[in-house]
């Protein structure tokens, strides 16, 4: 089979993958369970709160290994890399269900799965960029796609699995079901020759995002003003989806006043409209340009916190409106910029590239949910977090000028 018809087999296998990293985005299902546990285990009332550091750790260390195993990628091919990181994430999982303390849950959770995470993740979205290089934007959506769908798939999975038994149990049954899905899906991934071109494509010269085309190693890309435009502009289109499906139950049961079960439907509302938006602006970007389709998004994200400014207890309608808008603007920003990043920086070096790029991500899951919590902890409500995340989208559409600025001066 000749590798234009063999890279859809290659896509289904890493949307597969992907399907089981995504998972993190679930963590808020696993946490009620664990802490309930570990309530009972070691006496001391505990709550999800106190497990949130579980989270934001699993999310900071993946630019780790997203850089390391990314150079191991451009070098050796995905399938290994793919192969151990997908172990680490479900042996993670696994050692999870037999822990007892918070430590332990950052330790097996937080790091070893938070690790293997972003080492898998990085690979089969660069691998992908590489075997479509006529199809960016698409590839980018569909792929960071399924990863946030995992939210909407494996919440009912586990919820029943702690509801039969306990939280342990659930770690330990999809940790070994992931461990057996990303072992062999990672059979079916292969490394993509340099300079692949699709059959019957022609690569165009020059995009209006990017320059004539080059590859850029890490440390070329770090030098160009381009590239700190762009981290910063990830950060500030990421932030205000970060902080807010953080806390997105908590925000609609404080806020709107809704009861915890119709509350969850909110969790997968902003799941689903994230899925959505990565899809659909990934092939806008394809039709109109990367930095144009990040602007609107961080245009459309102002409405979309707007709305959630003004939003009060029983304002269901105005909430659900701003928390589809910012989850979609969200997912634009996760699905275009694998493809950004490749388009600017060339598709040799991605693995790396898109690795450093990501930090611009993890910035954003830090200082997202660490500002929500404070400014709700020292006011008691909502409404000045919103204004921040609309500050920093507005931040975002002043970058993008400068890109356009930098961009220009680099062609």
């Amino acid at each position: 089979m000749d590798l234009t018809k063999r890279r859809w087999i290659i896509l289904v296998a890493c949307c597969l993958i992907n399907l089981c990293l995504g998972s993190i985005y679930a963590w808020s299902v696993f946490a009620g369970g664990m802490a309930d546990y570990l309530t009972a285990t070691t006496g001391t009332t505990l709550t999800t709160a106190d497990l949130a550091i579980v989270y934001t750790i699993a999310n900071a260390v993946g630019p780790i290994t997203m850089i390391s195993g990314g150079w191991f990628n451009d070098r050796f091919g995905p399938r290994m890399v793919i192969l151990v990181g997908g172990v680490m994430f479900g042996l993670g999982m696994i050692a999870s269900g037999f822990v007892t303390s918070v430590g332990g849950l950052i330790l097996t959770y937080g790091i070893i799965s938070g690790l293997g995470l972003g080492m898998a993740y990085g690979c089969t979205i660069s691998t992908c960029m590489k075997f479509f290089p006529d199809r960016r934007g698409l590839i980018g959506g569909v792929t960071t796609a399924v990863y946030g769908m995992s939210s909407v798939i494996l919440p009912p999975v586990v919820t029943a699995i702690v509801a039969a038994t306990d939280a342990t149990v659930a770690f330990k049954a999809i940790g070994a079901a992931f461990v057996v899905i990303i072992g062999v899906c990672s059979l079916f991934v292969s490394q993509c020759p340099d300079g692949f071109v699709p059959e019957g494509w022609e690569p165009p010269a020059q995009t209006g995002d990017a320059p004539a085309a080059r590859n850029l190693d890490w440390r070329q890309m770090i030098a160009t003003p381009v590239f700190w435009c762009m981290l910063l502009m990830l950060t500030c289109g990421a932030f205000a989806g970060m902080m807010i499906i953080s806390q997105a139950s908590a925000i609609a049961q404080n806020m709107v006043g809704m009861e915890p079960m119709a509350a969850s439907l909110a969790v997968s509302v902003l799941a689903l409209f994230n899925a959505l938006g990565r899809i659909a602006a990934g092939t806008i970007s394809d039709r109109i340009g990367r930095i144009g389709t990040l602007t609107g998004a961080c245009a459309l994200s102002l409405v979309g916190l707007g709305l959630l400014f003004v939003t009060g207890q029983g304002s269901v309608i105005t909430f659900y409106g701003g928390i589809a808008v910012v989850g979609m603007c969200f997912g634009a920003f996760m699905g275009v910029f694998p493809g950004f990043t490749s388009d600017q920086f060339g598709p040799k070096n991605n693995s790396v590239n898109y690795g450093i790029m990501f930090i611009g991500f993890a910035l954003a899951g830090y200082l997202g949910p660490t500002v929500m919590r404070s400014i709700y902890a020292s006011t008691g409500a909502y409404g000045k977090a919103f204004l921040v995340a609309c500050g920093l989208d507005v931040a975002g559409i002043v970058l993008s000028m400068l890109y356009r600025a930098a961009a220009k001066r680099e062609a």
